[in-house]
């Protein structure tokens, strides 16, 4: 394990996040869709489930995905003002299946400041822990989806979106068969 077990949850989250509208391919498109992914991601807590929360998601993933591959300075910036803009004050919670670990707000917060919240304060680990390379764009040519590498040998490239490895493996089997 790279990092504690909630901020990979967040991370994995924020790459779920991210990747919801990678390659075009809009998975957040209505509060429905905004419903399903809360659940399959754990999220708990207040909800209004109306336009202007789901746009609040929208923005907040764009800031995300701008914020992965930035530099550190950017980085920092840009956790600090998530941190900051959501009044962010850290304590431990204990709930549902998870033991000890870090909220940073209420479960009565506006849902994008407790999702900011969670990945900022899992994106400050990574920046901390000196970590950022574990932060990738699929190596596929044709996909624009993000990587957490958390593997202990960093061998991770490809996305988990869709079938990217499987194709780059095939391509490279038949590459070499064609050279031989």
């Amino acid at each position: 394990m790279v990092f504690t077990p909630d901020t990979e949850v967040a991370l994995r989250s924020v790459v779920n996040l991210i990747n919801s509208s990678a390659n075009g391919d809009e998975q957040l498109a209505t509060t429905a869709d905004l419903d399903r992914f809360l659940a399959a991601e754990g999220f708990t807590g207040s909800r209004t489930r109306d336009a202007a929360e789901l746009a609040s998601i929208h923005r907040l993933r764009g800031e995300l995905a701008g914020l992965w591959l930035a530099d550190e300075v950017t980085a920092v910036g840009t956790v600090n003002r998530l941190l900051r803009e959501a009044r962010a004050l850290p304590q431990l919670v204990k709930h549902d299946e998870w033991d000890w670990h870090l909220h940073a707000t209420t479960p009565e917060a506006p849902l994008a400041d407790r999702m900011s919240t969670e990945a900022a304060m899992a994106l400050a680990d990574v920046i901390r822990s000196k970590e950022r390379d574990r932060m990738l764009v699929c190596a596929a040519e044709d996909c624009d989806a993000v990587v957490l590498d958390l593997s202990r040998n960093r061998s991770k490239r490809y996305c988990d979106t869709g079938n990217c490895a499987n194709r780059a493996h095939v391509a490279a089997y038949r590459a070499r068969k064609a050279a031989s």
